[in-house]
């Protein structure tokens, strides 16, 4: 037996992310900090979901640097076009042409149930599209054009995933085993990363508030500044308790980019200020960043390369989601080319 036969593929994985805003330090810490080594144990396919960004109104010229600045940032946090496919969506016209067929096996009613459906109608009031209420369909595309075998998914793309498999399922059960049914993949908890101007929520890169949210390509002294004037309380004491908000939170960034225990950080600043405190974890946030913005603004100089890479992830990402595409519409009836 040879030793490609012997050898077990790796699951197929799936991600996509949409060049809304640059990531954000919550985004890092909470998920990509631990793709590169994520690649090493999948087939990985990673894609930036600028088709998905449109169900909102974006300015094109913002929308097409964003999307650079995306493909350089996988590129700077670690993801290799050789190891994993790495394109941009709608470089892919496979994903739109799968989306179609699947919007006709989809239900209605399973799309008006959709929960982010109802949130973001009533965010955008006013644009209360169809491509809003029917991108399940292009996710499922997205999904299922690669038959994918597990998709990393956290508490809010869980409903998307259950109508991907629910859409596969049917159009299986009509028509055989054409798409693999893909299973959710919870990733081992990354920090959870708050706002560091209110630290009861979430770090947003939405948030209105900047000085809550530090992106991955904020320079050292706005990151320093960010932090220096993060919400704590007034016990002066760095230690993790309930209702410390602030400073539970400072000390979960410091533990992620450090790999210092509590016990070790409440030790090291004993008898300290958060003044102190603060200046530490800001520093220890720019020294964790360094690399990647040093390989970021390296990638961004050299438009010609990325260009090269996003193309060769495209060629990549069209041959592999042909073969998909072509064995559904097969299936379903249409004529062969």
């Amino acid at each position: 037996m040879s030793e490609e036969i012997k050898k077990e593929r790796k699951k197929r994985s799936l991600s996509l992310i949409q060049p809304t805003s640059i990531p954000t330090l919550g985004n890092y810490l909470g998920a990509m900090k631990g793709w590169p080594e994520f690649q090493e144990d999948y087939d990985t396919v990673f894609g930036i979901a600028d088709l998905h960004s449109i169900t909102v109104r974006q300015d094109p010229q913002k929308l097409r640097l964003q999307t650079t600045q995306l493909y350089a940032l996988l590129m700077a946090v670690g993801l290799d076009p050789e190891k994993s496919i790495l394109f941009v969506q709608s470089h892919v016209p496979q994903h739109s042409q799968l989306g179609w067929i699947l919007n006709c096996y989809t239900m209605f009613g399973e799309l008006n149930r959709m929960t982010q459906f109802k949130d973001k109608s009533a965010q955008h009031a006013d644009n209360v599209n169809s491509g809003l209420f029917t991108y399940p369909c292009l996710m499922a595309a997205d999904i299922l054009l690669y038959q994918a075998d597990v998709v990393p998914v956290g508490a809010d793309q869980k409903q998307h995933l259950e109508i991907a498999r629910d859409i596969a399922e049917r159009f299986n059960g009509v028509y055989g085993n054409v798409f693999t049914v893909p299973e959710p993949y919870f990733p081992k908890a990354g920090a959870r990363v708050m706002s560091l101007a209110d630290p009861t929520r979430k770090m947003s890169k939405s948030d209105p508030n900047q000085k809550g949210t530090v992106y991955l390509t904020d320079e050292p002294s706005v990151i320093m500044k960010k932090f220096k004037s993060a919400v704590t309380d007034s016990e002066m004491s760095v230690h993790y308790a309930e209702g410390k908000d602030g400073i539970n939170n400072l000390m979960t960034i410091y533990s992620a980019v450090t790999g210092k225990s509590f016990e070790t950080i409440e030790s090291e600043f004993s008898g300290k200020g958060y003044g102190d405190f603060k200046t530490a974890v800001g520093e220890a946030v720019v020294a964790e960043l360094e690399p990647v913005q040093k390989k970021y603004n390296e990638l961004m100089a050299d438009k010609a390369y990325l260009k090269e890479k996003w193309t060769q992830g495209a060629e990549i990402a069209q041959r592999v989601s042909q073969r998909t595409l072509d064995k559904a519409m097969k299936k379903i009836g249409f004529l062969a080319k």
